[in-house]
């Protein structure tokens, strides 16, 4: 695969990012200009932008029609049943179809660019594992010490359209030099999860037990975490907000989403190097947890129907 890189730069700041159009259209680099020079703030595995990774693993893999995982690879919508590659090692399906397949680039200038990916138009096969083509536009703009992302989904298709949009960005640790993990807290606003069994969640919808924690800020060390937190807190705008603060630095990365967005999955990667916050449209598994009556977040869109959804990355000091 030949590699299509987009750059950004923003003059004034000096900020600049590198984006993986031919791979899943990942923000794999983000180096904002921070007092003490510039910092990459994104985790990327060595070697990324060959397009030969795991395409989840890295930078900002962007989610949909579905994020998480879909248990046994296998669902069922409005009385037909669909089958998914299992590609999670665990027999399930995960992330859907647009994070590991090329985007077309739409707009560009220094600082920002746009890319499509319609599923009818980059790979035809989806359309015998999913219910309607999709189409998704996706924006990147760096300005200043902000990664600013706006995105539209919508049903491209004749058929009804379900769907969930969700990102998984690789947060770098520490946040400064000569700083460890944990002199790092995290802040989310959440008050329960949803129960796993294995990687599945079951059902359940119980209080968090570090809700408190979380809200006020949460040391990190050595726990390991792959959780599906519900019950999202807004800040008084009506935005929710997941932050990293270095407690030595007062440093703070600042993740901003709006109401769209009704889960949170936090996962701390094995190599210890960053932390993952990411904000779901809706939960993992959604279609079986809907049979059983949860609430999801599920979206479903008619034919020409359309979604809008921001995501707002800020760092200070």
């Amino acid at each position: 695969m030949t590699s299509q890189i987009v750059e950004l730069n923003d003059k004034e700041s000096g900020a600049r990012a590198r984006i993986l159009a031919s791979f899943g259209f990942n923000c794999f680099s983000w180096v904002p200009a921070l007092d003490d020079g510039p910092r990459e703030m994104l985790w990327t595995e060595t070697g990324f932008e060959g397009g030969d990774k795991r395409p989840s693993r890295s930078g900002i893999p962007l989610l949909f029609p579905f994020p998480g995982r879909i248990g046994g690879a296998v669902y069922e919508f409005q009385g037909r049943r669909f089958e998914l590659e299992p590609n999670d090692g665990l027999g399930n399906a995960i992330h859907g179809f647009v994070h590991n397949r090329p985007w077309r680039v739409t707009e560009q200038t220094a600082s920002r660019v746009v890319a499509e990916f319609q599923a009818s138009n980059v790979d035809r096969k989806i359309l015998e594992h999913w219910p309607s083509d999709f189409r998704i536009q996706v924006s990147y703009e760096v300005r200043a010490r902000e990664l600013i992302s706006e995105i539209r989904y919508e049903n491209a298709g004749e058929g009804t359209l379900p769907c969930g949009f969700g990102t998984h960005a690789y947060f770098r640790l520490p946040l400064s030099e000569d700083r460890t993990v944990g002199d790092t807290i995290l802040v989310a606003p959440v008050r329960e999860y949803w129960e796993a069994d294995g990687k599945l969640q079951t059902g359940k919808v119980l209080p968090a037990p570090n809700a408190e924690e979380l809200a006020k800020g949460m040391r990190l060390g050595d726990q390991e975490l792959d959780v599906a937190y519900t019950g999202l807190q807004p800040s008084a705008d009506g935005l929710f907000r997941t932050q990293l603060k270095d407690t030595k630095t007062s440093r703070t990365v600042t993740q901003t989403f709006d109401a769209g967005f009704t889960q949170c999955v936090v996962f701390t990667p094995p190599h210890r190097e960053a932390i993952c916050m990411e904000p779901y449209t809706c939960v993992p598994d959604a279609f079986r947890l809907a049979a059983q009556g949860r609430e999801t977040g599920l979206q479903i869109l008619k034919p020409g129907e359309s979604r809008d959804a921001a995501i707002r990355i800020a760092v200070t000091n």
